[in-house]
Formats: structure tokens, C-alpha cells, sequence
């Protein structure tokens, strides 16, 4: 049993198959839409997404998923950025990739450099894990996979700030203010105190080259599902219960949809929705020692999809003809009401698409902490169409725990959202998703040699 379908759930589904083969049975339990948090809105009979909407270009994964499915990549069309501090713009991006690396320089000298180094240093020990899954190797939780691609550093970033770890690497506090504060809260919404590792994934993001699916990026949800033909059952998951069967666990899961209550039995079972008390009242009984403990909460994130007249007076631009950028940061300003807005474009984008001038009527993503008001949007939008707002908790609250969740619940119960309180991003997701695959395969043939194993460099090296 997979509990959810969202990204996490149909990638776990899909990875199951791939090393169970053909005849494992699947049943996959969504109460709502496949695709979890992968949303669109649809305005003037157009798609947009309202939530994750880019995905880094070193996504091994997601790029798989997108080739195996036979998706393609969304074209691409270009817009400027700039950085706002609720009275004026303290970085423009500009035409000229010369010029925004001298305006950085000039700004705030080596810092960008360094931030970049110390970026991808993180990120090409972080690589390491496609070629130790493409072995067969897995980890038991979460602190055994940091370990083994960065050793103690790496489950050190997931308890200290990001913040302290740039400032270490010589990085200077009014670049970790202007820039980085900005990267965050359009990413998740939070401030510099996220912790380095989940700081480092969303930065690499911002400065890498990033793509989106055609149609939309929940279809890769609903392709890996019917590609395993999962059975797909309506209803919410309550609990599981422990029994057990020949001297082997057996799960009984308990669930309710529109036909009322019901349970069934599995030998595996694979939670993918977020176990804490603020998102889920599920239930685990007969487990000792019991299964309660997950501590932390999510963060709420406002989405406001908002189809209207920009007004660019507001950023300082009187005329709206002059107002050059289709996507707006802003810095930890306490007046500031929202994190980042951008002129989306919909999800099929046909090959005679433009982006809208800015003083015609857009698409604009809003992203804010809270519901904006009348006056807010007053105070962005001259004038507006509609206004479509999703309220969603969108990522852990990374200041409110310490402690990684587990991720074996029980001998075959496992659990893979626990991966987002190191960091959160579809392809974290699809990775944790093949590490939960890996580790019920390996411990269902009892391979222990494919668990937690120590210097995997060297053991696929001498593997290869």
C-alpha cells in the first residue's frame, strides 16, 4: 500500500515496481486529485500552476520520469528579476550576463563567488547519491544518506542556519540580506535561519538553469501511476495496524472514502503524506514500541493567482511601459506582506506565445504568508480580473525541530516525507522516494550488504 499520490507516492509506486517487477500488487490511497501539491488554476481557459512550478536542471530523476513518460520540456521564455526591499530596488537583472555579474561584483564584491563555490560544492557531493542508487544501495534514515554523500558535514547543515554557514565561507552579512533572505522566501517562504542543507538546495536552484513539464508538472503523477497500472482507491488512510502472519508483519489498513469505512491487509506499507499534528490524524496501533513521535509543523504558504493590471508605481516605475521585470524578490522587510511575485506563463505554451506587456492585463503568482487583503492587492494590481487563492502547508517549519523523522516506521512501514525537513523540492522527493524502494527491496531479500554500507565511494568504484 502507498498512502498518497502525490509526487512522492506515484515515484514511489513506480520505483516499487521497477525492483519488485510486474507482479507486486499496488494499491494507492488519494482522497483527492493525483498529483498533491503539484496544482494548477485554470484562467481564461488556460493552465497555470499555482505551486511547484520549476525543477532544477541536475534532476536526474525528474528528467527520467519526464523521458520514460514520453512528456516534454515546457519552452522557456525569458523575463528579468530583480530584488525589492518595499521601497526600492537594491538588484536589477539586466539583458547582459556581463553586466549582472559586474553589478554583483559591484555590489557586494567576492561574496556572489563565494556563495557559488560553496554552492556547488554541496551540490556535487549531493550527485553522489544517483550512482549509489543506480548500485543498489540504500540508507535507513535520513542522517545514514547525509553521511554518506557528505559525511558530518552534511548532517550538520541540517542544524545549523544557513545564515552562519555563509558567513563562515566569507560570504558578507548585507549579501546574506539582499540576496539570499530573497532566494528563501520565494522558495520557502522563510527567512536565512532555514537550515544550510535545505538552504543550499534552494540556492542552487535560483542559480542554476531550471525547467517545467509541458501541460503541466503533475502529469508526471498520473503517467508514472498508470505506467505501473497501481490500482488508485479513493479514500483517506486512518491508521495501520499491526498483525502479523507466520512469523511475518502484516499491515491492516484502515481508510474511509465516499462508500464509507474499510481496511485491508499489506505486506509493505509506504506513508508519503506528512506525519505530523498539525496535517494528519492518523493512527498506529498494536506497534511496540508505539509509533507516535513527529515533532515539527508545516509552514502555511498563501498562493494568489491574480489576473489584472499591475500597478508599477508602486516598484517606482510611473509608467507602466518602462517596467521591465516579470519576476519580483523581496528582502525580510516586516511591512513587506508578500515573498515573491512573478508573471507566470501557462502550462502548454504554444510556439506564436508572447509574455504580456506590462502595461497589458497578466497572470501574476503571488506569494505571501498569510491571505492578501483588498488594500494589498490594491497596492499591487491597478485593477484586477479575478483572483483564485490556494491555501496549502507547502513546506516543513525549519526552525520548529531539531531531529530528522525516521524513515522505517516498522520492518516493512516506511516512511518518505521525512525527507523535507532536510530539504524540500520534487526531486529530494523522487530521490527519497528510490531510497524507500531500495531499502523495502533490499530488507524484503534481507541484502544487508545493500544497507548503510560505509565509504560507498570507494565500493563503487571498485564495483565499476
Amino acid at each position: 500500500a502507498v498512502v498518497g499520490a502525490g509526487l512522492g507516492g506515484s515515484a514511489v509506486a513506480y520505483f516499487l515496481q521497477q525492483h519488485f517487477g510486474p507482479q507486486v500488487q499496488l494499491d494507492v490511497f488519494e482522497p483527492a486529485a493525483v498529483g498533491g501539491r503539484l496544482g494548477t488554476v485554470t484562467v481564461n481557459k488556460q493552465q497555470y500552476e499555482s505551486r511547484a512550478a520549476s525543477i532544477h536542471a541536475l534532476s536526474l530523476h525528474m528528467q527520467d520520469f519526464v523521458k520514460i513518460l514520453g512528456l516534454k520540456h515546457r519552452r522557456e521564455v525569458a523575463g528579468k528579476s530583480a530584488i525589492f526591499s518595499g521601497e526600492h530596488f537594491v538588484l536589477e537583472e539586466t539583458d547582459w550576463y556581463l553586466l549582472n555579474l559586474f553589478r554583483l561584483w559591484w555590489h557586494y564584491g567576492i561574496s556572489f563567488l563565494r556563495l557559488q563555490m560553496w554552492v556547488e560544492e554541496v551540490m556535487e557531493k549531493f550527485m553522489r547519491i544517483y550512482k549509489y542508487q543506480a548500485h543498489g544501495y540504500a540508507f535507513s534514515t535520513l542522517e545514514e544518506m547525509l553521511r554518506s554523500l557528505g559525511g558530518d558535514v552534511f548532517v550538520n547543515m541540517t542544524q545549523r542556519s544557513v545564515a552562519e554557514s555563509l558567513l563562515e565561507v566569507g560570504v558578507t552579512q548585507r549579501f546574506v540580506d539582499d540576496v539570499i533572505a530573497a532566494v528563501l522566501r520565494s522558495s520557502y517562504g522563510q527567512s536565512v535561519l532555514v537550515p544550510a542543507f535545505a538552504g543550499a538546495m534552494s540556492l542552487a536552484g535560483a542559480q542554476g538553469s531550471t525547467w517545467a513539464v509541458e501541460g503541466g508538472n503533475r502529469l508526471v503523477c498520473s503517467g508514472l501511476l498508470k505506467l505501473t497500472k497501481a490500482s488508485i482507491i479513493p479514500a483517506r488512510v486512518t491508521g495501520v495496524s499491526l498483525h502479523s502472519s507466520e512469523g511475518r508483519a502484516l499491515y491492516q489498513v484502515h481508510y474511509e472514502g465516499s462508500e464509507g469505512q474499510g481496511s485491508a491487509f499489506y505486506d509493505m506499507v509506504v506513508v508519503t503524506t506528512p506525519l505530523h499534528p498539525s496535517k494528519s490524524n492518523f493512527t498506529f496501533e498494536n506497534f511496540e514500541p508505539p509509533i507516535t513521535d513527529f515533532p515539527g509543523a508545516f509552514q502555511p504558504s498563501v498562493t494568489s493567482v491574480v489576473h489584472g493590471y499591475l500597478n508599477s508605481s508602486y516598484f517606482g516605475f510611473p509608467d507602466p511601459k518602462l517596467f521591465p521585470f516579470s519576476s519580483i524578490l523581496t528582502t525580510d522587510t516586516p511591512d513587506l506582506f508578500f515573498n515573491a511575485m512573478d508573471n507566470i506563463c501557462p502550462v502548454n505554451i504554444s510556439a506564436a506565445f508572447r509574455r504580456k506587456q506590462p502595461q497589458e492585463a497578466a497572470v501574476w503568482r503571488v506569494l505571501s504568508q498569510q491571505p492578501l487583503d483588498k488594500q494589498q492587492l490594491k497596492t499591487l494590481f491597478k485593477s484586477y480580473y479575478s483572483v483564485q487563492v490556494t491555501e496549502w502547508p507547502a513546506y516543513p517549519r525549519y526552525d520548529a525541530t531539531k531531529s530528522l523523522p525516521p524513515i522505517v516506521l516498522h520492518e516493512n512501514l516506511f516512511y518518505l516525507s521525512g525527507v523535507e525537513w532536510v530539504a524540500s523540492s520534487m526531486e529530494m522527493i523522487a530521490v527519497a522516494a528510490k531510497n524507500v524502494a531500495l531499502l523495502a527491496y533490499n530488507r524484503w531479500h534481507q541484502d544487508l550488504e545493500k544497507i548503510d554500507q560505509k565509504d560507498l565511494m570507494h565500493k563503487v568504484k571498485t564495483e565499476l
